[in-house]
């Protein structure tokens, strides 16, 4: 699908389904196609690495867009078919199952999160099982679903299988990850602005960590507490985030190797990995969860 030799195996697999912008007098050199010179700006799929790398910021990953979503309507209909099937007597298979996740999730809440707040319990409800789905996607095998549409999209819309980039794990996709992470970084300034007031809030920024009762050194302190806890509040999301996308790109990337190495036989391999990557998968989206509960706790408290 994606060349004959290992190196262009792996490079096609670890590349994203890129729709993006391509500007006028842009020339296309796309495998299996006769070279084309843009007239106009174009907004279109990218058919190979260095396209998809000149579309820039806005291009769009649609593989990882769609993916995560569906993965998100899927988690919400088996929440909504738990809420439809359950009563008040003894609880048993599915609805079982969801109890045992939401009991779990409470637990960790309750344990973790020292303030008041209806939303954090069922935001970690969603962040855990949102990304252990898409976590869990890492467990097909990797030429499954990639193949499947590069025939469909050879066959029906006339693409070369060169086009066909197919990745089907979000969480291997850095703009996923972090889109996640930085969603969490606003909802710790919108709980500290709740719970402390804008004036609050800048004071966790500008009064901390160095403080002194001389309102001189007080103030003269202000520029280094900025520089700290401005670094330190952006490195959060950032380091979440990317633990998450580091260990599952990881974890891809050796189902990948195996692929290449062993073609048809890399079931040897791939089982004994995706056996131990079943705890990788829980205990990354575990960790994603805890953390987001132990920042926002911490910015409802008081130093």
């Amino acid at each position: 699908m994606a060349g004959s030799s290992p190196g262009e195996y792996i490079k096609h697999h670890l590349g994203n389904l890129t729709y993006g912008e391509l500007p006028e007098g842009y020339v296309r050199e796309c495998a299996g196609r006769d070279t084309q010179t843009l007239t106009e700006s174009t907004w279109t799929f990218a058919c190979n690495g260095n396209e998809a790398k000149d579309m820039g910021f806005s291009a769009f990953h649609v593989d990882s867009l769609a993916w995560s979503g569906g993965l998100g309507i899927i988690m919400c209909l088996l929440f909504w078919m738990g809420a439809r099937k359950a009563t008040a007597g003894v609880p048993s298979g599915f609805m079982n199952f969801i109890e045992t996740i939401i009991e779990f999730i409470d637990t960790q809440v309750r344990d973790s999160f020292h303030g008041k707040s209806k939303l954090v319990a069922p935001l970690s409800l969603v962040i855990f099982c949102w990304v252990f789905l898409m976590n869990l996607m890492d467990l097909i095998p990797v030429d499954f679903v990639p193949a499947t549409f590069s025939w469909i999209m050879t066959s029906f819309f006339g693409w070369t299988a060169q086009e066909a980039y197919f990745k089907i794990v979000p969480s291997t996709d850095p703009n996923i990850t972090l889109s996640m992470s930085f969603s969490v970084m606003l909802l710790v300034i919108f709980f500290t602005i709740k719970t402390k007031g804008v004036g609050g809030f800048i004071g966790t920024l500008a009064l901390h960590p160095f403080e002194s009762s001389n309102p001189i050194v007080k103030t003269l302190l202000i520029p280094v507490n900025l520089l700290l806890e401005t670094i330190g509040l952006l490195a959060k999301p950032v380091s979440l985030g990317l633990r998450l996308f580091g260990n599952m790109y990881a974890g891809e990337f050796v189902f990948i190797l195996l692929a290449a190495m062993m073609g048809t036989w890399q079931f040897i391999g791939a089982w004994p990995w995706a056996v131990f990557h079943i705890l990788v998968i829980t205990l990354q989206a575990f960790i994603f969860m805890v953390l987001t509960i132990v920042y926002l706790s911490m910015a409802v408290e008081d130093h």
